[in-house]
């Protein structure tokens, strides 16, 4: 019960419009080597990052995994050695219930950053990421009992609570 999953197409068209074939087209997360810790994320279009530039990318995927796992996404080593390329959050953590989450299905976005000196390139279909599956642990004394309510930075905020 770990794995990803597209986004449904009517979540697909919110952010890269009314095109089927381009939804039928782009792939899945994928390991590159049998040993390879992370799936790559790979380009669902063409985007170029400007020197000092940011940039959110929509994966179009979404990933389901047991409630004691994590999905870490982290930037490709070579982005920052070669490039200076590097994810805006460090480390990105989505929650086993951000899948299927009212706001936006559980959609992943990956923010890049260009700190380098010239333009960053990512042809569609390239990898430019990379999701870790994790388990983790719970301190003897937690005590967590809350309901994600949303997507992006909701688990913070009381069923009460809306975004102002």
């Amino acid at each position: 019960m770990r794995g990803f999953e597209k986004i449904s197409f009517a979540e697909f068209r919110k952010t890269f419009g009314d095109d089927k074939k381009l939804y039928q087209e782009y792939n899945l997360p994928r390991r590159s080597s049998k040993h390879s810790a992370g799936y790559d994320f790979l380009a669902v279009k063409d985007y170029v990052i400007k020197p000092k530039e940011i940039l959110k990318i929509p994966t179009g995927i979404k990933a389901r995994m047991q409630g004691d796992e994590v999905l870490l996404i982290v930037v490709r080593s070579s982005m920052g050695f070669k490039y200076n390329v590097r994810l805006t959050n460090q480390v990105g953590v989505i929650d086993s219930d951000f899948y299927n989450n009212i706001d936006n299905e559980g959609h992943i976005f990956i923010s890049l950053q260009n700190e380098g000196d010239k333009d960053y390139v990512i042809k569609s279909g390239e990898a430019y990421g990379q999701g870790i599956f994790m388990k983790y642990l719970l301190s003897d004394d937690d005590a967590a009992e809350g309901t994600r309510i949303g997507g992006l930075g909701s688990s913070n905020k009381r069923k009460d609570e809306k975004d102002e």
